[in-house]
């Protein structure tokens, strides 16, 4: 049952958002989505509600944080050391932990874990876990996180811990912006890490980091009666977001880790198992602790399917970077419900540590039940060698070792790996769009000559006859590929700029960027780092990126050429926005589009806009299990949000 702090606190969310999503439209798009009379009134009911419930949230247009730029991140000693859970990967585990105990079970949140102290009403600190004893002070960062209340109705001294999170929505959004393969983040973890970390908070702020509560340390004066549950329910009437929990006995137990389990794959939030604690809190402390781990508690970790397989070879993949990637491919194994056969082993120092030799029996897993990895070389015959030649171009590789980690890369800047990789992503469907250009096509296409540089994909016709003449082509073949690039020949400015393959401009920061330039290519070719610098949401990385492109004249001189085979509109046709101003969120597997990746794509092509939450603020829920009992769909149904599937979704498109 809802109580009237829980109405105040969710109007108080939905109003932040409204009122951010009015400034950013009028500060950075130049529309306005309400007149000024509105938003005064939803402004000062917002005031009314914070001054009534004594909670200032860190994104709350009321408040400004301001940006700052340090030379390195402060440390500091934890009152009390943060000790590590012990862990188990069995439910009976958990059912004997809990015995006759009455337990709380929640996620357990993949991020970096934080100890904020709070002072007469206001946050006063922010530490990083670090190393357990000794963190880095991150105050001024977690003044920017998303959700992160600053001001809060208790005036006494409060210390809680929780994690620092980036969903997986604003993790794909930021991987997006980068198009090398080699750049993008591996895990929401390491962008979430990196991200509380900075030492410009502005940089953190760009980040959506999210705060989930898990454990209250002291607030001296206040009756818990001796529960954690009441501990977490009362740092939710403060403002804070806590981990999502369920009460449990060992009776319950299994059902409950069922209904984690079922979950976790719509859950938006990166989680890495779940975490039991005791609800009896001075029957938790009177047990002590190792000299690792607590024991009022204990972590649960997925158990993960492995299996054993034969390691068949280690293939080399050149990246555009030059980052020669070593993929390892094995006889087919079932895991999780899907075929695998093949995983990156991300760098030399990991293949060595692996001590991998081709022959070697190897185990192998799905991380968080998604990510091809190896877990153990179970012979360790340690017979694999470094290729001293790139295999595309057969220069010398060169071995880097960037903070004791080894790399294997081609200096070559006329590498073919680079060229392929250049040409397949300009042709690719977010870019110019050209059907039938595999990377085998053109590899065949740049070994022939027939393509020297982006402009000649435009001049096949003077190759028909040779064209027609390659395995596996043929007259209609070559029809469909002349009628693809000649339909390729019209495109509007940020599908161009895309298409160049400027390291970290994906296809959302080029139409930032080419909207604040008024579609100009020529203003775009002579910016400088400060102009775009200006641009919300792109930084001094990507701006420097942009700016370092067009100061290369074989980047102009390719361009140049391009330029003479294609024709530049900026015309916005009329359904072109025809979702504008709708909030979708997008949740569950999808059945149309390769992934729910390309669905964002496609209501973002027609003006709409993806988050990663269900608020009163969303528009639509895409779920093709319409009748799910999803976090999601719950929320929607609560907040009155309609829930339809890819179909209707479709049918809102011309």
């Amino acid at each position: 049952m809802k109580t009237e702090k829980d109405r105040q606190l969710a109007r108080m969310r939905e109003l932040t958002d409204i009122l951010n999503e009015a400034a950013r439209a009028y500060y950075s798009t130049d529309k306005e989505i309400m007149s000024n009379y509105e938003y005064d009134a939803l402004y000062d009911e917002l005031a009314s509600l914070e001054k009534k419930t004594g909670i200032v949230n860190a994104d709350s247009p009321t408040v400004r944080v301001g940006y700052e730029v340090l030379s390195e991140l402060p440390k500091e000693r934890h009152e009390q050391p943060m000790l590590s859970l012990d862990k188990t990967k069995e439910v009976a585990a958990l059912e004997a932990f809990a015995g006759n105990h009455k337990a709380l079970l929640s996620w357990k949140m993949d991020g970096l874990t934080i100890v904020l102290t709070y002072e007469n009403g206001t946050l006063k600190k922010a530490v990083t876990r670090g190393n357990g004893e000794v963190g880095e002070v991150i105050t001024n960062n977690a003044k920017t996180f998303k959700n992160l209340p600053l001001v809060i109705p208790y005036k006494g001294t409060l210390i809680i811990r929780g994690e620092a999170v980036i969903s997986y929505a604003d993790f794909e959004k930021i991987n997006e912006g980068i198009t090398d393969a080699d750049e993008k983040y591996k895990n929401p973890r390491n962008l979430c890490s990196g991200s509380v970390r900075q030492l410009n908070n502005e940089i953190t702020a760009k980040r959506n980091v999210n705060f989930f509560a898990f454990s209250l340390v002291s607030a001296p004066d206040v009756d818990f009666k001796n529960s954690r549950e009441e501990q977490l329910k009362w740092l939710m009437s403060q403002g804070f977001r806590t981990v999502e929990y369920t009460v449990v006995t060992a009776q319950n137990m299994e059902e409950a880790v069922k209904d984690f389990a079922q979950r976790i794959e719509s859950y938006d939030f990166p989680s890495d198992g779940l975490v039991l604690l005791y609800d009896d809190i001075e029957y938790g402390r009177s047990l002590g602790r190792t000299a690792k781990f607590p024991k009022d508690s204990i972590a649960f970790k997925w158990a993960d399917e492995v299996a054993d397989t034969t390691l068949l070879e280690i293939e080399w993949s050149p990246s555009r970077t030059g980052l020669i990637n070593p993929v390892a491919i094995f006889s087919p194994v079932e895991l999780e419900g899907t075929t695998v056969s093949r995983a990156s082993v991300h760098n030399l120092s990991i293949m060595e540590s692996l001590e991998l030799g081709i022959g070697d029996t190897i185990s192998v897993y799905k991380a968080n039940m998604i990510i091809p990895q190896i877990a153990d070389n179970k012979t360790r015959s340690g017979r694999l060698d470094v290729p001293k030649v790139c295999p595309a171009c057969g220069e010398p590789t060169v071995v880097r070792n960037d903070n004791g980690t080894k790399t294997l890369f081609c200096d070559n800047a006329q590498c073919m790996a680079k060229h392929i990789k250049s040409l397949s992503h300009f042709v690719s469907r977010d870019a110019m769009n050209i059907d039938g250009l595999s990377e085998n096509t053109l590899e065949k296409f740049v070994a022939h000559g027939f393509i020297k540089e982006y402009a000649d994909i435009y001049k096949l016709n003077r190759y028909e006859n040779e064209i027609v003449g390659l395995e596996g082509f043929g007259k209609k073949s070559y029809d469909n590929l002349i009628s693809a690039a000649d339909k390729a020949r019209t495109v509007n400015l940020p599908q161009l700029i895309y298409s160049l393959g400027i390291p970290n401009v994906g296809l959302t920061n080029a139409k930032m960027i080419c909207k604040a330039y008024d579609y100009s290519l020529d203003s775009l070719r002579r910016t400088d780092v400060s102009g775009l610098s200006d641009i919300e949401g792109i930084g001094d990385v990507i701006a420097g990126s942009f700016v370092k492109f067009f100061e290369d004249e074989r980047n102009n001189k390719i361009l140049d050429d391009l330029l003479s085979e294609i024709n530049i509109v900026n015309e916005i046709s009329e359904n072109e926005n025809i979702l504008e101003g709708k909030v979708f969120v997008i949740t569950g597997a999808v059945e149309h589009f390769a992934n729910r990746n390309e669905l964002k794509d496609k209501i973002e092509s027609y003006g709409g806009k993806v988050t990663g939450s269900v608020t009163g603020n969303t528009s639509y829920l895409i779920n093709n299990d319409v009748n799910s009992t999803s976090s999601k769909n719950k929320t929607a149904q609560k907040l009155g949000v309609p829930i339809i599937s890819e179909e209707e979704f479709l049918k809102m498109l011309p």
